[in-house]
Parts: structure tokens; sequence; C-alpha cells
């Protein structure tokens, strides 16, 4: 517990109890301990943390729903402790006219040095006028924040490159952050929706170092996009030995083997899904983890564009193609292409043997011949 005297005047000239009265209520109005109470009061009266504004747009609101899912560090210490989140429409307690005078006072006390984090597509069709906050549309919302930002993150594939709203004939014109802000650097945090921590790394990176990390030529951290999903799933021996579930409840579902051949996109896409799981329940929550292929949903041109059992184009090794096919039985042979491979080295061993057979025919022939013309 911090300096209790520390709280006097701390809001509005309320007394110590009165002001620890306030924030237990508030601890329980969102949900969590009345013990909470202190640690809101201490967050009110400590040192400034660094300034969070996030804007939604044409979104889900999974971005956010996933944040709230976060253990280490929880998001109360997160937005108590670490950051100061000062906007944020699913989150925040105030609306209307008070939230957006508490948005534009926070950007102004600190401008240059806030965050601005945003999730959802921007449309740009007709004015943009298919999303709008306060009588605002919202790519001018994106455009005055992010004039005052240090940084600025695009958190989900919405708001990466345009998500699934700019799927197919994209009737808003929705397009990624990086397509309207072009004057700084926009970090890119793809996934529908993103692992939370890959968000929480970064923005503790930046908090702890005052830099962004190492990126990728996407824009992404490398930390949790530098490696293909093939690499680290646990599925990936029994591709590389041509085991493949065929169909949804087969014998090589049920057997937990590779699900390329289901249309898996985990070999063209980029993201630690299998390293790092969701939710805090162990290994194994994520997409294949459960039985359903990877849909490429971190990369662009995959997610959301090519169809969900549409074979990925592999990034790294195929399977030879003289492995069995998987789709038959055991004791019922090779398929096709591989005994066509084996004929094929058989007919070639074949030939050869004739050519030379053919070839020392002719060579003892002559030795004869050589031997009688001596005598």
């Amino acid at each position: 517990m911090g300096d209790l005297d520390e709280y006097e005047g701390a809001l509005a000239g309320l007394s110590r109890r009165e002001f620890l009265t306030y924030c237990t209520g508030v601890a329980a109005t969102l949900g969590l301990s009345p013990a909470f109470g202190v640690k809101i009061a201490n967050a009110a009266v400590a040192a400034p943390r660094p300034t969070v504004i996030w804007l939604s747009g044409q979104a889900c609101t999974g971005c956010t729903e996933s944040l709230l899912r976060t253990h280490h560090p929880s998001l109360e210490t997160l937005i108590l402790d670490t950051i100061s989140l000062d906007y944020n429409e699913t989150l925040m307690t105030g609306s209307g006219h008070q939230a957006e005078n508490w948005k534009q006072q926070a950007m102004k006390d600190n401008w240059g040095k806030y965050l601005m984090v945003t999730d959802g597509s921007i449309p740009t069709k007709d004015g943009g006028v298919y999303c709008k906050v306060a009588g605002k549309t919202y790519k001018d919302a994106v455009l005055e924040c992010a004039k005052g930002a240090a940084a600025v993150i695009s958190m989900g594939s919405c708001s990466s490159w345009g998500g699934w709203p700019s799927t197919g004939v994209n009737p808003t014109g929705a397009v990624g952050l990086n397509e309207i802000i072009k004057d700084k650097p926009v970090v890119s945090v793809p996934g529908c929706p993103p692992n939370p921590y890959n968000f929480l790394s970064l923005v503790l990176h930046f908090v702890a170092f005052g830099k962004l990390p190492e990126l990728d030529d996407k824009m992404r951290p490398k930390f949790a996009y530098g490696r293909l999903i093939h690499e680290n799933c646990e599925r990936r021996p029994h591709f590389d030995a041509g085991r493949f579930a065929m169909e949804f409840g087969d014998y090589g579902h049920r057997q937990g083997y590779c699900l390329y051949k289901l249309g898996c996109k985990g070999p063209e896409t980029y993201a630690n899904c299998p390293s790092v799981g969701f939710n805090d329940v162990g290994q194994g929550t994520w997409p294949v983890g459960t039985g359903h292929p990877c849909f490429g949903c971190t990369e662009k041109g995959v997610g959301f564009t090519k169809s969900i059992h549409e074979l990925a184009s592999l990034k790294s090794v195929a399977p030879p193609n003289s492995y069995p096919a998987v789709a038959v039985e055991k004791g019922e042979g090779m398929s096709a292409g591989a005994a066509a491979v084996v004929a094929g080295i058989a007919g070639a061993a074949v030939g050869a043997g004739a050519v030379i057979s053919s070839r020392l025919g002719k060579q003892d022939a002559k030795t004869e011949s050589s031997s009688t013309a001596a005598e």
C-alpha cells in the first residue's frame, strides 16, 4: 500500500476515507475484488504512466475481449500499474461527451508521448460514413490521434490489413491502418483475434526501453511473427511422415495427424500460436490443437482470402511424392504416383541392364575374333 497521506486531495478534495471508499466502489463496478480499491487509489496518485489511446473501427471487439483474458500480467495490473488506458470505448465507464472530452484532454496533456492502438478496419468509401464516432468519421479520428502519438499499433487483422471487412467485394472500402497513416510507422499485431501476450509484450517493451522491438518486413514484431506456424506445430512430425487427416472425424483426424490436406495454412502463416496458446489453460488451446486447420488469420492474402479448405502454399519442405496415399487402407498397396515412380526406377534399371549386357556381348565377340586371327 502506498502512502495514504498522498490520497488527500487526490479527487476533488475528498478525505482519505472518502477517496478509498470511492475507489473500492469503482473496483466493485468493474467486477473486481474490493481489495483492488487500494490498487486503484495507489494508481491515482502514482507517477504518470504511459498513456494509451485505444480506438475501435469496423471490428467485432474480439481483440479487446482477448486482452481481458490475460493473467501475466493481468489486465488490472497492466492498466493500473504499467500503462494508463485513458480511452477505450469498450472498457471505459464514461460515455458521450464525457468520454470524448476525456480523450481530447488525454491527447493534449500527453502530446507526442502517448501510444495509439486501434482495432478494426477503416472504411474509406463514400467519405468513410460507414463508421462514425461522436459525429466524426473513424478515418478522421485516427488521423487526428496519430498526429500526437509516439507510436502507433494496429491490433488484430482488421486494423493491420483490412481483415474480414475487406474480403470479397469490400462494400465499405475497408483498409488497414497503414494505408491511412503514412507519416509514421504503424506496428502490426495481426490475428483474429491476436494473442494478447504479443500485444502486451510489445507495449511492455516500449515502456521498458522507450523503443519498439525488432520488426519484420510487414511491421510485425519478430519475437511473435518470426517463424512459420508449421515449424513449431505439434503435428509437424506427421506431416514429415506423410500422415494426414483426409476428412473431419476419420481415423487420421482422431489420431491427431497433420491437417494440411484439410486446408491448414500453417505452412504459409507466420505466428507463434502453437508456442504460446490462448487463454492460459495449457497447450493445445489454438485451432490446430483442437482439431481445426489454421486459416492463416495473421497473413494478408491468406486469411479471409483463401478458402478454408484450400491447400496452403508450402514455404518450406513438401512431403515426397513417393509416399503412399494416406487414404488407402493398410494392405492395399501404394499409390499410383508411388507405383509410377517405382516402375520408372525399375524400368530404368532393366533398360540399363540390357544395354550393359549388349555391350558386354559385343565386347566378348570382339575379343574372340581377335584371338582367332592371332592363331
